[in-house]
């Protein structure tokens, strides 16, 4: 099943390094021609450029076909959580799950949607509702930010991104950035809702909230 996310212009003009060199084409100004071994900070993941390569303006849709779609029952796995033991998705059978992937823990956007659903979780409770997260970083990261932001919830570190590539979750920025996908499984194990918003991270908890009261 193929589904595509649009990018607005303003939006990666907002998040793009504000660098703009003397004398760069119309197109250099958008993108930054750096050096390798100059680095930036974006979404809290450490990026390494080259002269050499630009993305491609032509289009800002990217097409992806996804692996886990609403009314199947996705892979199960077993990862490591912020404490270092291993959790499995089955171990969750028999009560609804909230599982979303973010980019990176103490990244602006990622910190924001983590504490919206810390300051939600007695919502999710009351729904009977697990909530889980999951992004590459490895376990002292996730127990670092549980700590530092009282998560009451499980972390998840999915090292070299087996998993989200498993479920299909589309990456943005041309692949750059790992996407912000969340799914809602029913009692049964089902996928029951899939919302993807990268730069809205507060609407993940208003939708799950909404689809978690009709099941």
């Amino acid at each position: 099943m193929a589904s595509s996310f649009t990018l607005p212009n303003h939006t990666l003009a907002s998040l793009l390094p504000s660098h703009t060199p003397k004398t760069r084409s119309s197109v250099s100004q958008c993108l930054p021609l750096l050096s390798k071994s100059s680095q930036s900070q974006f979404y809290g993941l450490k990026f390494s450029y080259s002269s050499l390569s630009t993305p491609s303006f032509s289009s800002f849709k990217t097409s992806i076909s996804a692996k886990v779609n609403k009314g199947s029952v996705p892979p199960s796995f077993t990862l490591k959580d912020q404490d270092g033991k291993n959790v499995s998705l089955s171990k969750f059978k028999g009560k609804p799950v909230v599982l979303y992937f973010y980019p990176a823990d103490e990244s602006p956007s990622c910190t924001k949607q983590a504490c919206a659903f810390r300051d939600s979780y007695e919502k999710f409770t009351k729904a009977g509702a697990e909530v889980i997260g999951i992004s590459g970083d490895d376990t002292s990261s996730h127990k670092a930010f549980a700590k530092k932001y009282r998560l009451p919830f499980t972390l998840l570190s999915d090292d070299g991104d087996k998993v989200r590539r498993e479920w299909g979750v589309p990456a943005d920025l041309f692949g750059a950035l790992p996407g912000r996908q969340t799914y809602v499984l029913d009692k049964k194990g089902v996928v029951q809702l899939i919302y993807n918003n990268q730069f809205q991270p507060e609407k993940h908890i208003d939708e799950t909230l909404k689809i978690l009261k009709s099941l």
